[in-house]
């Protein structure tokens, strides 16, 4: 499938998403559309909304008005079951990585194709396990447990869990914090292999202008609860608003 015909295949719709806590109105009419095959970084500052947004997005939070749809579903709208289908296709990086620490890399990789309603034997798990791992470089890590890992082979593997179930859609909660530049850029890279590869699509939440400008196809500037710039880097760095200006001082 070519990049134009990518285009046209939406994956994720957010319209008007809107969520408050208390008096505080975090996301206030929030709109985005991804498509399959594309990168979109959101970049924002800190508590502007980033965090709330993917945590909308995976389930964690329920907005209070608005609509999140993925592969042309409603999320809200659909049973526990529907509702695991449609996660079973969505892949999530956190910040902190969440590996187990108690588990060595392979039980790790393991957990996510065991809780989901994904029947597959034992072989096809191995399979799947050393595909994911292969993928991000980290074959040999099979059988170590996490504390003897570094801080970016960590992040492999936790990609490498995201992976593990070929999503369609990566939401990466800021995928470079706490990394050195060089690592950083390594991770960006493999984040850049990933999409080519699997022709994911993918929102990256970051404050990072390395990996906005290197990852993304298109940015989504998040102030004041909207979308409130959008395009790619360059057309944003020529942005004369000072409010979008500001970040690409």
């Amino acid at each position: 499938m070519n990049e134009i015909e990518n285009k046209n295949i939406v994956i994720l719709e957010i319209s008007n998403l809107k969520k408050s806590f208390g008096e505080i109105n975090v996301l206030d009419g929030f709109n985005l559309t991804l498509h399959k095959g594309e990168n979109i970084v959101v970049l924002g500052k800190s508590g502007s909304g980033k965090s709330v947004l993917i945590k909308c997005l995976v389930g964690l939070l329920k907005p209070d008005s608005g609509k999140i749809k993925i592969f042309n579903k409603d999320i809200n709208n659909q049973s526990a079951i529907e509702l695991d289908k449609i996660r079973s296709k969505i892949g999530f990086l956190f910040q902190s990585n969440a590996l187990y620490d108690s588990m060595t890399v392979k039980e790790n990789l393991e957990f996510p194709l065991r809780r989901h309603w994904i029947k597959i034997n034992q072989l096809e798990i191995d399979k799947m396990i050393l595909q994911a791992l292969y993928d991000v470089g980290l074959t040999h890590t099979l059988n170590m447990m996490p504390i003897e890992l570094s801080g970016g082979m960590r992040k492999r593997i936790a990609i490498a869990r995201t992976l593990i179930l070929k999503p369609e859609i990566i939401l990466y909660d800021e995928p470079t914090t706490g990394l050195d530049p060089i690592t950083g850029k390594e991770i960006i890279k493999l984040m850049i292999e990933i999409k080519n590869k699997y022709n994911t699509g993918s929102l990256i939440i970051s404050h990072d202008m390395n990996c906005v400008k290197l990852a993304s196809d298109k940015v989504a500037v998040l102030i004041d609860g909207k979308c409130f710039a959008f395009g790619n880097y360059q057309e944003l760095k020529l942005n004369t608003n000072p409010l979008v200006k500001q970040f690409f001082e």
